[in-house]
């Protein structure tokens, strides 16, 4: 089975029209800002477009590629992402514009007075900005149900969730109105979104992107990464985010040489032959609908594998993750929680306190924890190379669903749609969501994570292409 990705065609798609003259930057800009148009009044995936921009930069791609014809050099200078359409969750910063992070607290800063990292390296590759997207106030959600800016829908069923906190990115690349956007992922916030609105998903090793000029939520556990309605589309995006930053706060992506051989229809990545894929049993089974559970056991039966492993200290990790995001949250926001309560958001506030109320005892546990359980985790990986579950225990609820039940367990919805992402984003290993289409879901998508051993996001990219190949993994456009 398999479905067309976008009405507008993916990255690669639209990069390659415009180096080869087909369709110019400008013509993909205003195709794109169209379906914005026709759209988001429905969706309400963006908070603010950069219309201005956008154009200016679109006509500098255009003109670049006269430049370069007249010269008689190679197209190749325009860049593997030349004038494709993307947009970005709102704590990217923007030059000129107000970083939100879906707040209004923050509407008071002033604008940003350059680009985040991540949207410079977009923009080298000759990608085109259109503007920032909706999520959770503060990242802290997995709903992307905003009291100040409004819900995100579900490009499938208006009347359901997008997921969170990236709710905004997920949204856009389903609709159609983008074919790429930026993210970030604390606890699942790209790979619960990517799922519910069944398109693909980053969630790089932590610390591989650079995270300088972006609004943290989390700073030992917040990552970067993009979506897409193609896996080739993801990888071009991922090669373009991807190079060292002396001045990330991550302390990391200085000195970690980026993937080669990811870009361009993800030529060079390893086959499957060899590869060693496991499926996570026990915790991550006991937390999946049956809805979840088919997709992955499509995706097991695609793969060529029914090899069960038990991931250690899942139900612990979750528990310490949620620590140190409440400690840390509320920490960050501790000046606006006494002078300005009232400008929160109601579904997040009381979290905020609660985690600026922690002992300090717990908090430094937690982190403890978290060094024996990554060394757990890695261990892993001297036996498997990749492994596979759901990304969320069940496919998009309806907006204002406050509980679910999980295999004959209440769980309050908004916690419970990270129960299968939390444990892994805690150990810090790369993850592609891949877009599933259950048949007991009634159209609705719900992706499956594929996980590797940090740094090897080759190995994930390369059980990504295969499932894609296989026609079990797809993008469609959502009826919006």
């Amino acid at each position: 089975m398999s479905a067309p990705m976008n009405q507008h065609g993916d990255a690669a798609q639209m990069a390659a029209a415009v180096r080869q003259g087909e369709v110019s930057a400008r013509e993909l800009l205003t195709a794109s800002l169209a379906r914005i148009e026709a759209t988001d009044d429905r969706v309400n995936a963006f908070t603010g477009q950069t219309q201005e921009r956008a154009f200016a930069e679109a006509d500098a791609v255009d003109a670049r590629r006269s430049a370069l014809i007249q010269k008689g050099e190679s197209l190749d200078a325009l860049g593997p992402l030349a004038g494709v359409p993307y947009a970005v969750k709102n704590l990217y910063d923007i030059v000129g514009e107000v970083t939100l992070a879906g707040s209004v607290i923050n509407r008071s800063l002033p604008p940003a007075e350059a680009d985040a990292f991540l949207v410079k390296q977009m923009k080298a590759a000759g990608a085109v900005l259109v503007g920032a997207l909706n999520m959770d106030e503060y990242a802290y959600g997995f709903t992307t149900e905003n009291t100040h800016y409004g819900p995100c829908h579900n490009p499938h069923d208006l009347a359901r969730i997008s997921g969170g906190s990236s709710g905004g990115s997920g949204a856009a690349v389903a609709a159609g109105q983008v074919p790429v956007s930026l993210g970030s992922d604390t606890n699942g916030s790209i790979r619960v979104p990517a799922s519910l609105c069944g398109v693909w998903g980053l969630k790089p090793t932590f610390g591989r992107l650079s995270r300088r000029g972006t609004y943290p939520f989390v700073h030992s556990i917040d990552h970067l990464g993009p979506m897409a309605n193609s896996v080739t589309g993801l990888a071009l995006a991922y090669d373009a985010l991807q190079g060292p930053d002396a001045h990330d706060p991550g302390c990391h992506a200085q000195r970690v040489q980026p993937v080669a051989g990811l870009a361009a229809g993800l030529t060079g990545l390893p086959g499957l032959t060899g590869l060693r894929i496991g499926v996570l049993n026990g915790y991550f089974d006991d937390h999946a609908s049956a809805a979840a559970r088919e997709v992955v056991a499509l995706a097991a039966s695609s793969l060529g594998t029914s090899a069960s492993v038990h991931w250690p200290d899942a139900g612990l990790a979750r528990a310490a993750a949620f620590i140190i995001t409440a400690s840390e949250g509320g920490s960050l926001h501790l000046d606006d929680l006494r002078t300005q309560l009232a400008s929160f958001e109601p579904l997040s506030v009381d979290r905020f306190i609660a985690g600026a109320l922690q002992p300090a005892d717990w908090y430094l546990r937690a982190q403890r924890f978290r060094r024996i359980y990554r060394d757990r985790i890695n261990a892993l990986f001297a036996d498997w190379d990749v492994l596979i579950t759901a990304a969320t225990p069940v496919s998009a609820p309806l907006i204002g669903t406050e509980w679910l039940d999980i295999n004959g367990t209440q769980q309050p919805c908004r916690a419970a749609m990270g129960l299968l992402t939390q444990p892994i984003s805690f150990a810090g290993c790369p993850v592609v969501t891949a877009p599933m289409w259950p048949s007991s879901t009634h159209g609705m998508p719900l992706g499956v994570q594929i996980i590797a051993a940090p740094w090897r996001e080759d190995l994930a990219f390369a059980v990504a292409r295969q499932l894609s190949d296989a026609g079990v993994a797809y993008v469609k456009l959502g009826e919006c």
